[in-house]
C-alpha cells in the first residue's frame, strides 16, 4: 500500500516537472522575443502546476523549486522595461489578471519585488499591499510556500534603517509589522496542516509538519536581521507579538520549534533584559511541549554570554537572572504535572550549570538549587530510572568540577540530601567520583567534622547499604573500591596533632563498620597515618588529663593495638611482632601468601632500633626460622640472604654483627645447592644459577660495606663456582640468568678500572 502511495506520488511529481519545463519552454521563447503577454501566459500557466494537493511536502518542495529557478529568470526581464516596453506601475495591474489565484499572486510577488526596487512607489506600501494579498490561499502547503517565496523575494527589500529603501521616521516598524504579519499568517497555516485530510496518520501528519518548520522560522531570522529593532523595540514589540503567536496557536511542534528559534536567532543581550517576559510563557505552554530541552538552551545561550566577557555580570545581577530562572523552573515543573523526574532533574542541572558559571562565588545559590531538587525527590522511592540517576550524578559532579575541591562541596548542606536519593549502585558510582576528585586535584581534608561529612557521602562504599549485600559485588570492581577507599585516608591530613587524632578516630569508627572483606583494604592505611603523627609526637608521653585529650604516642597506639618503634615503647612494639608472627602461623596458609609476608616481616624489623638486645634476638631468630621453612628451596634460599639484613644496618647506631651476615649467606649458599640438587634429579639437569648470582651480590654489598667476614677471597670463589656450574652440561641454559652474571662482572671490572680504596679491595678478584 506505501510502495503504491510512494509510486503514484513520484508520478505526480514528474508530470508536475514536465507541465513546468514545457511551459517554460515556451515562456522563454516569449522572453527572447520580448512578447510581455504571451511570457505572462505560459508562466501563469507553468505556475499552475503548484495548485496541485496529490503531493507530500517533500515532494511539493522539489516542484516548487523548479518554479522558483523559472521566476528568478523572469524577474530579470521585469526589471528591463526596454524589452517588454511596459511600465511598472502598470506591469503591478497587469499580473493582477492572471485567472487563477495561485500563479497570480506569484507573479504579484516576483513583480512586487522589482516595484519596490524600482522606487517608484514607498516599499512599505508595496510590501502591505503583497502581505494581505497572499492571503487569498488559504491552502496550508500552497500558502506556506507562497508567503515563503514573499519572504525570500523581499528580505533584501525591507525599509530597515541604513538599506536602500529607507522611508520616514516609523520605516523600521512598518518592516516589523511585514515580516511579523507574513510569520503570523504562515504559523497558522503550519499548525493547520494537522487538520488536513481525513484518516491521515497523525505521525506521517507531525513528519511532514516537520519537515516545513523552517518556512516558518525563517521569519524570525529575518526579524533578527532588521538592524533598526533594537531593545526597546524588541521588548516592547517584537517579543510580544511573537510570544503570543506561540501561546496561541496551542500546538505542541509549533511552540517547541518557535521558542527554539526565538532563543537561537536574537541576541543574548535581549534574551538577558526580557529575561521576565520570555520566561513568562513557559508555562502557558502545552503540557507536552519539551520546555525542559528549551529552557535548558537558553541557560547555556546566557552562561556562554556571561562568560565571554566580565562586564556583563553586573547586568545578570540587575536583572536577577537566578531568581528569575529558579522560578520559572518552579512554575513549569509545578504546571507540568505529568512531567518524569528526569525532565525535572534536567532542568535543575542546566539551573546549576548556569549558577556555576555565572555565578560561581554563590555557594547559597548553588545550594538552592540542590534543595529544590531535593523538594521535587521528596516522597519518592530511591531513582531506579538510569536516565534519572544519570542527570542526578551530573548534578553533584558539576560543583566537583567546578571548585576541583571536595571541601567546598561538603559545606552545601543539600549535597548529601540528594545522594541520599540514588540507588545502591549508583551511590557507590558517585562516591567514586567524589574520591577520583580528591585525588586529582590533591584535596587535603585537614578536620575531622569535614572527614565525617565526607565518609557519608561515601558511605555506599564504607559498609553494606541496606539491601545491597557485597557479596553480590564483582571482585575486581570490589578490590578497586577499596585501593580507593585506602588512596583516600591517605589525604586527610592536619599540622595540630589534637585534630589529627580526631581524624584518625573519625576513620576508625567509619571503617570499623566494613566488615571483614573491606578491613583488609581500609586498616593498613590508618595505621600509617597514626603511625606518622607518632614519629611527629615523638619524645611525648604520659597518660590523658583534663578534658581535652592530649595526642600522645601511647594514646595512639593503644587505640590502634600496635608497635610504637620511633617512641621507644619497646613492650608494645614487641607486642605488635608477637602478633603479626601468630598471625602468619594460624592465618597464612597459601605459600605465596607467606612468602610475601616474611619479606614484610623481615624489612620492618631491618628498620627497627627500639629493641634491646635480647628482644632483637629473639625476633629475628623466629624470622629466620621462618625463612628457612618455607614450602619452596628458592623461596628460603631468597628469605635467607635477606635476613642477613637484619644483623648489618647502615645507620651510625644500627647493629654491625659480620659474622651473622656471613651464617646467614653460607646458610642461602646451602640451600641454592640443594635446589640445584633437586633439579638435577627430578629432570635430569640441573636448574638456572640465578640463586648464586643473587647471592653474590649479596656478597658484594656487605664487602662494599666493610663487613670484614665477607672476603675478596670468598667473592673470588662464588665467581668461580658459578662459572663451574654455567659450563656443566648438566646446567639448564637460562639467557636471563647469564645476562645478570655478565652485569655482575662488568660492575666488579668498574670498580677495579676506577681506582682509589674501592678499586684496590677490588683488585685480587679476577673478573
Amino acid at each position: 500500500m506505501i510502495s503504491n502511495i510512494a509510486e503514484d506520488e513520484d508520478k505526480w511529481l514528474a508530470e508536475g516537472i514536465a507541465g513546468i519545463q514545457h511551459n517554460a519552454f515556451y515562456m522563454h521563447r516569449s522572453l527572447d522575443s520580448n512578447n510581455l503577454r504571451e511570457a505572462l501566459k505560459y508562466s501563469a500557466q507553468m505556475l499552475s502546476e503548484l495548485r496541485t494537493s496529490r503531493l507530500s511536502p517533500h515532494k511539493y518542495y522539489e516542484l516548487y523549486m523548479r518554479a522558483f529557478d523559472e521566476l528568478r529568470k523572469l524577474e530579470i526581464f521585469f526589471k528591463d522595461e526596454s524589452k517588454h516596453g511596459c511600465s511598472i506601475i502598470d506591469l503591478y495591474e497587469l499580473v493582477q489578471h492572471a485567472g487563477n489565484i495561485l500563479p497570480r499572486l506569484y507573479l504579484l510577488c516576483t513583480v512586487g519585488s522589482v516595484y519596490i526596487k524600482s522606487k517608484e512607489a514607498p516599499a512599505k506600501d508595496v510590501l502591505k499591499d503583497l502581505v494581505e494579498m497572499c492571503r487569498g490561499v488559504q491552502h496550508p502547503i500552497r500558502g506556506l510556500f507562497l508567503r515563503s517565496y514573499l519572504s525570500q523575494v523581499s528580505r533584501d527589500k525591507l525599509p530597515d534603517i541604513g538599506s536602500d529603501y529607507e522611508g520616514d521616521a516609523d520605516t523600521v516598524m512598518d518592516a516589523v509589522e511585514f515580516v511579523l504579519q507574513n510569520f503570523t499568517e504562515m504559523n497558522k497555516l503550519w499548525v493547520r496542516m494537522q487538520h488536513q485530510g481525513p484518516g491521515r496518520a497523525k505521525e506521517k501528519q507531525e513528519k511532514e509538519r516537520s519537515e516545513l518548520r523552517d518556512l516558518v522560522g525563517k521569519n524570525l531570522h529575518v526579524l533578527s536581521q532588521i538592524e533598526g529593532i533594537d531593545l526597546e523595540m524588541y521588548k516592547d514589540t517584537v517579543l510580544p507579538r511573537v510570544l503570543e503567536q506561540v501561546v496561541n496557536c496551542k500546538d505542541e511542534l509549533a511552540q517547541y520549534y518557535l521558542m527554539d528559534c526565538i532563543i537561537q536567532v536574537f541576541p543574548d543581550e535581549y534574551h538577558l533584559q526580557t529575561l521576565e517576559t520570555l520566561l513568562g510563557a513557559c508555562p502557558q505552554l502545552q503540557p507536552t511541549v519539551d520546555i525542559k530541552t528549551v529552557l535548558s538552551q537558553l541557560m547555556e545561550r546566557l552562561s556562554n554570554y556571561a562568560a565571554s566577557s566580565a562586564e556583563v555580570l553586573p547586568d545578570f545581577l540587575q536583572v536577577e537572572a537566578f531568581a528569575k530562572l529558579s522560578s520559572a523552573i518552579g512554575k513549569v515543573i509545578e504546571a507540568q504535572v505529568d512531567m518524569p523526574v528526569v525532565g525535572a532533574i534536567t532542568l535543575y542541572v542546566s539551573l546549576l550549570t548556569f549558577t556555576l558559571r555565572v555565578h560561581p562565588d554563590r555557594l547559597d545559590y548553588v545550594d538552592q538549587v540542590l534543595g529544590a531538587c531535593v523538594k521535587k525527590l521528596c516522597g519518592k522511592p530511591k531513582l531506579e530510572d538510569s536516565k534519572a540517576t544519570k542527570q542526578i550524578v551530573a548534578l553533584l559532579s558539576a560543583p566537583l568540577e567546578k571548585y576541583n575541591d571536595i571541601v567546598t562541596a561538603l559545606t552545601l548542606s543539600n549535597y548529601p540530601r540528594v545522594m541520599d536519593h540514588l540507588d545502591n549502585g549508583t551511590n557507590k558510582i558517585m562516591a567514586m567520583v567524589i574520591i577520583q576528585s580528591i585525588m586529582k586535584n590533591s584535596t587535603c581534608i585537614s578536620t575531622a567534622d569535614k572527614v565525617e561529612a565526607l565518609f557519608e557521602l561515601i558511605k555506599g562504599l564504607i559498609k553494606d547499604l541496606d539491601g545491597f549485600p557485597v557479596d553480590e559485588l564483582d571482585e575486581e570492581d570490589f578490590k578497586d573500591e577499596q585501593n580507593s577507599v585506602a588512596r583516600l585516608i591517605h589525604m586527610f591530613y592536619n599540622d595540630d596533632p589534637e585534630e589529627m587524632l580526631k581524624i584518625i578516630c573519625t576513620v576508625k569508627k567509619h571503617i570499623m563498620t566494613g566488615g571483614s572483606r573491606r578491613l583488609p583494604f581500609t586498616v593498613p592505611p590508618l595505621i600509617f597515618s597514626a603511625l606518622r603523627l607518632v614519629r611527629r609526637l615523638q619524645g611525648q608521653e604520659g597518660d590523658v588529663v583534663g578534658e581535652e585529650e592530649p595526642a600522645t604516642p601511647k594514646k595512639i597506639f593503644q587505640l590502634l593495638n600496635q608497635a610504637a618503634n620511633d617512641c621507644d615503647l619497646e613492650p608494645v612494639a614487641y607486642e605488635f611482632f608477637t602478633q603479626a608472627f601468630i598471625l602468619y602461623e594460624e592465618e597464612i596458609a597459601d605459600s605465596k601468601a607467606q612468602v610475601t609476608a616474611i619479606h614484610l616481616i623481615i624489612g620492618t624489623l631491618q628498620r627497627m632500633n627500639v629493641f634491646g638486645v635480647e628482644n632483637r634476638d629473639t625476633l629475628t631468630h623466629k624470622a629466620t626460622g621462618y625463612s628457612a621453612k618455607l614450602l619452596k628451596k628458592p623461596d628460603q634460599c631468597r628469605a635467607v640472604y635477606a635476613c642477613s639484613h637484619l644483623f648489618w644496618v647502615d645507620d651510625q647506631d644500627g647493629i654491625k654483627d659480620g659474622e651473622r651476615v656471613m651464617l646467614c649467606l653460607k646458610r642461602a649458599l646451602r640451600i641454592a645447592n640443594a635446589a640445584q640438587q633437586m633439579a638435577t634429579v627430578a629432570r635430569g639437569s640441573s636448574g638456572p644459577v640465578t640463586l648464586f648470582v643473587e647471592i653474590l651480590n649479596k656478597y658484594i654489598y656487605f664487602f662494599e660495606k666493610g663487613n670484614s667476614q665477607v672476603t675478596s677471597s670468598a667473592i673470588q670463589g662464588l665467581i668461580e663456582l658459578i662459572t663451574s656450574e654455567m659450563q656443566s652440561e648438566s646446567t639448564t641454559p637460562d639467557p636471563s640468568s647469564d645476562a645478570f652474571f655478565a652485569s655482575t662482572m662488568r660492575y666488579i671490572q668498574f670498580q677495579k678500572q676506577k681506582g682509589g680504596a674501592m678499586g684496590e679491595k677490588y683488585d685480587s678478584i679476577k673478573a
